[in-house]
């Protein structure tokens, strides 16, 4: 029995987010459908994680089972042939095994991206947020620091988290401009439910001015005692790679 990884790029727009679920096609159900045409027969594959209704990635680590020949690269162009466009393996490997994408990754990179225009952006509308009015990204900035570190963010989760724990370590939130465009870049060991984006939310509610730096470091020094920002939408959201 071969394990194979692959490592998937996607535009999570039409689907109902990685996971398989009756209300809605799915990154996974697609991928498994694609598999098993190819090797005539049912296969269950594992990710790194699972992504929201609307979320994207461009590294994706997910990983399957099989007892086949097929050349690793089949995995990789011939799979392409069967995916929709919004779909891609970018790369293929034999990994070891008993390989597991979630339980043996050792940290994530997350990008969100918002678009500051002053009006909306058709062509934005899928893989940004559209926040209208100036950001103080200097005060993004410092509550941005707050958040690095092993800290409790229980605060920064949605209801139906099944975390055991809510203590993460944040290795990093920078904040890169592209013209309108404001990138979060988040990194870490792991994340909660929505983590991610209630970060996001949080740090433009700092940015308009809504809340202090300090209220940012109270979420964090007495977790669930205190209200985070909103949860962005999904849109702005791409996993960008997952670390081993």
């Amino acid at each position: 029995m071969r394990t194979i990884k692959l490592i998937l790029e996607y535009d999570g727009t039409n689907y109902a987010g990685w996971q398989i679920q009756p209300n809605g096609v799915t990154i996974q159900q697609v991928v498994e459908e694609a598999l098993a045409t190819m090797l005539k027969g049912a296969v269950r594959v594992h990710s790194s994680g699972r992504t929201d209704a609307g979320v994207h990635a461009r590294g994706m680590v997910a990983a399957f089972s099989a007892d086949t020949g097929i050349p690793v690269r089949a995995f990789s162009d011939g799979l392409n042939a069967l995916l929709p466009p919004d779909i891609v393996v970018v790369e293929a490997h034999e990994a070891r095994p008993g390989f597991n994408p979630r339980f043996d990754a050792t940290g994530k990179h997350y990008r969100y991206t918002i678009h500051r225009g002053a009006r909306r952006s058709p062509l934005c509308r899928h893989y940004t947020w559209h926040v209208r009015g100036g950001l103080d990204l200097a005060a993004m900035e410092r509550a941005a620091g707050c958040m690095v570190g092993e800290h409790d963010f229980a605060s920064f989760r949605t209801t139906g988290c099944a975390a055991r724990t809510t203590v993460r370590r944040i290795d990093s939130v920078g904040l890169a401009e592209e013209g309108d465009l404001l990138h979060i870049d988040v990194k870490g060991s792991g994340f909660l439910r929505n983590m991610v984006r209630i970060m996001a939310g949080t740090l433009v509610d700092v940015g308009r001015g809504r809340r202090s730096v300090g209220d940012v470091a109270l979420l964090l020094t007495q977790p669930g005692e205190h209200a985070a920002g909103p949860t962005a939408p999904p849109q702005g959201l791409c996993l960008m790679e997952v670390y081993y």
